[in-house]
């Protein structure tokens, strides 16, 4: 390259003999090639240091980018295994909570029966003792005005005659005996 570079010059320098050359164009491209040809000499050792640097760190991240990909991957997989676990656990807990509202209901249910029939018993009851209290504060009443009645009978006198027929009968019943 720096050969190339060397014979390009020193024809330059043949063809147009050293001084100075008035054609724009044609410095442009020796200086530029000079200028090309200086800086791959020059920086081949530095730019290469630089590329290689640049390679190892791409190359690095795109290991680190692999290795974070394969974790993201296995956490993945993990969650996705828990997820699944999670779910058949709360299946089973809905079934359970299903199961355990059933029994609670059929319980209260069959307490609510238990207590309708000991209710109904209590009434059952309550009324039969009410019907006895009525049925004897009946009799009472009938039996006071029954007493009422034969003591205003008695109070009003009775006949001789029937003083006479119930004297009778009560010796004919103690005759009797």
């Amino acid at each position: 390259m720096i050969r190339n570079f060397v014979l390009l010059a020193s024809e330059a320098v043949e063809h147009s003999g050293f001084g100075i050359n008035s054609n724009i164009l044609e410095t442009n491209l020796i200086n530029i090639a000079i200028v090309i040809g200086l800086l791959i000499y020059a920086g081949r050792g530095f730019l290469g240091k630089i590329l290689s640097a640049r390679l190892e760190s791409i190359q690095s991240a795109i290991a680190d980018a692999e290795n974070r990909q394969k974790e993201a991957s296995a956490k993945l997989s993990e969650q996705q295994g828990k997820l699944a676990q999670a779910k058949t656990e709360a299946d089973n807990l809905r079934k359970k909570a299903e199961t355990d509202a059933k029994n609670a209901a059929d319980v209260i249910l069959a307490t609510v029966d238990a207590d309708i029939a000991r209710l109904r018993e209590a009434a059952d009851q309550e009324i039969s003792t009410e019907q006895e209290r009525v049925i004897v504060q009946l009799r009472q009443q009938v039996a006071e005005k029954a007493l009422a009645s034969v003591q205003s009978y008695f109070d009003r006198g009775m006949s001789e005659d029937t003083q006479i027929e119930l004297i009778d009968r009560s010796i004919a019943l103690l005759s009797s005996d």
